[in-house]
């Protein structure tokens, strides 16, 4: 039982701690040190109000970032073609087409000339479904509508290249970095307080700590760094149309929103193209909110538990990381099927080029859309790659955090041993 309060509130840990820095004679002083070397049960001595703020914790803000940043940065990189696959289709049941840009007479016409290469114009080399026309032969629409989560894998492979598997993760990195370094370290923050003035003024709230400061910490981070997930949505979801072009990366697709406004609208109007830059953020926090709430609420029990399994303060760091893996997939899963037809509706809003309906759209009525539409198929599109990304997301992102802070608080401990 104290084992596990102590995994759950690193504060109780620090104070016992700071025992030996009170003033008390050489006896009791050595006293309070074998009792805390022995394991033994120990009242502190009360501790100024102010020493419970941030500088209570082992490790800092800035080093917690820095835990997140790395994690962060693991996990866009490995689960990148799932989220590129859950776009897909979301963006093509919204009605993106990704028909080749050489399929109708006006492209063909632009485009054709002495660079024209013949596999351009086919879905695959091997096709047999394509159609001469002319001198080459072009593929059916039908070629190019995804089916499924291992459809669009293949077809993204074969159609525009293994590396476009990994569209957005420039813009992945560049969300993750920041995101989490916001998001970790403002849970633990929050989630300490809380803690703190919970057991101290509403014990029997304590067990929805971790639900309110999940919700607290992602809020912050969504609307601090949102351009870039507008951004990265739409890069995964829209093709490149013109032959040999490069596809635009996160600042020319932020400025093309902005210019698209600005043009339609008028200079007059410039504001607008910056707030189209923060379209359907509200549709991302009615997302992350609940999704953070359900995966925070599910994690932490779910970590004590298989923490006092494998040894609770005395674990190691590889039984850091199976509890804390294990827990986050656990939790990622269930609180991304749960918000599924939530993600659904953030894609539509952020994908929607017409400015002025986008700023028109709202959660509510795009989620009546989508069920109209589609039905419960529709509000579950990208369920399976969007669940399979989601586990292993959270699972490296959590494992890998705590393992850093964890070899962290082992060195800072060694090292105050030696000073002492």
């Amino acid at each position: 039982m104290v084992e596990s309060e102590r995994i759950q509130n690193p504060w109780m840990a620090l104070e016992q701690s700071a025992v030996p820095a009170v003033e008390m004679n050489g006896q009791d002083l050595s006293l309070f040190e074998s009792l805390d070397a022995q394991g033994c049960i120990c009242s502190p001595p009360p501790q100024p109000p102010e020493s419970s703020g941030a500088g209570d914790y082992k490790l800092g803000f800035v080093e917690r970032s820095f835990s997140a940043a790395g994690a962060a940065v693991l996990s866009a990189i490995i689960v990148n073609p799932l989220d590129v696959a859950k776009t897909r289709l979301q963006a093509q049941a919204a009605g993106v087409s990704y028909s080749h840009p050489l399929s109708n007479m006006t492209s063909r016409m632009a485009y054709f000339g002495p660079t024209m290469m013949f596999a351009d114009l086919r879905c695959s080399p091997s096709c047999a479904r394509a159609a001469i026309e002319g001198t080459v032969s072009i593929c059916p629409p039908e070629c190019f509508r995804y089916k499924g989560t291992l459809d669009v894998l293949y077809k993204i492979i074969h159609q525009e290249g293994f590396s476009r598997l990994w569209r957005g993760t420039n813009a992945g990195l560049a969300l993750a970095i920041p995101t989490v370094g916001i998001y970790l370290p403002c849970y633990d923050i929050f989630r300490n307080w809380l803690e703190e003035f919970t057991s101290k003024s509403a014990p029997s709230t304590t067990p929805y700590v971790p639900l309110l400061a999940g919700s607290l910490a992602r809020s912050l981070a969504c609307a601090t760094c949102y351009p870039i997930e507008l951004a990265r949505t739409r890069m995964q979801a829209f093709k490149e149309t013109q032959i040999s072009k490069k596809p635009p990366g996160v600042v020319q697709t932020l400025l093309g929103v902005v210019s698209q406004v600005k043009n339609t609208s008028g200079p007059q109007n410039s504001f607008q193209g910056y707030r189209a830059m923060w379209t359907g953020m509200g549709a991302q926090l009615a997302r992350d909110v609940p999704f953070s709430a359900i995966c925070w609420s599910t994690l932490e029990p779910t970590r004590r538990e298989l923490r006092r399994l494998v040894g609770g303060d005395d674990a190691n760091a590889l039984g850091v990381l199976g509890a804390n893996f294990s827990a986050g997939f656990v939790a990622g899963t269930l609180a991304a099927g749960a918000t599924c037809p939530l993600d659904v509706a953030k894609t539509r809003r952020q994908i929607e080029r017409d400015h002025v309906k986008a700023l028109q759209m709202t959660t509510r009525k795009t989620l009546m859309e989508i069920w109209r539409d589609g039905g419960v198929k529709g509000l579950f599109t990208g369920f399976g790659p969007r669940v399979g990304r989601a586990g292993p997301s959270v699972g490296i992102v959590v494992s890998f955090y705590e393992v850093v802070k964890f070899r962290a608080e082992q060195s800072k401990s060694r090292d105050n041993g030696l000073e002492q």
